[in-house]
């Protein structure tokens, strides 16, 4: 974890937008906030398990206001395709360093988000064979 190097980041670049990073028990209710306008996350759902992700979404889920925005980087499958032979390679990986990780299929992770309220809004390839992925709460 590099939480006390992004601390000193945004204290360094006199950041005043910006909260300062916090560990997150993904599966803890509340998340320790009332509401939010976004979440982001970046290459963590392939290092969770299952039920990680599912909470993940959960919080998120009621995290977020009307209007708010979930936004993930990170490698997924389609239809149970990899994006690309590295990314193949990348899940072999890690699955072999924890058996309980792996890239996710998007359909499934859609799912959750629409199980929760929120709809996608953006897939974006990105560098790297990663994609953001962007779901809206829905305003009602």
């Amino acid at each position: 974890m590099n939480h006390e190097a992004l601390k000193l980041n945004l204290m360094e670049e006199a950041v005043e937008n910006i909260l300062p990073p916090q560990i997150l028990d993904v599966c803890q209710a509340g998340w320790g906030v009332d509401y939010a306008d976004a979440v982001f996350t970046a290459n963590t759902l392939h290092i969770m398990g299952w039920p990680q992700v599912e909470c993940f979404f959960a919080g998120a889920g009621a995290a977020l206001e009307p209007g708010g925005q979930l936004i993930v980087y990170g490698p997924f499958r389609y239809e149970g395709d990899y994006t690309s032979a590295s990314n193949a390679e990348f899940d072999q990986w890690l699955k072999q360093r924890d058996p309980v990780s792996g890239i996710r299929d998007f359909e499934a992770v859609n799912a959750l988000a629409e199980a929760v309220g929120l709809q996608l809004s953006a897939d974006v390839t990105m560098p790297a064979n990663n994609q953001l992925l962007v779901w809206r709460k829905s305003e009602v």
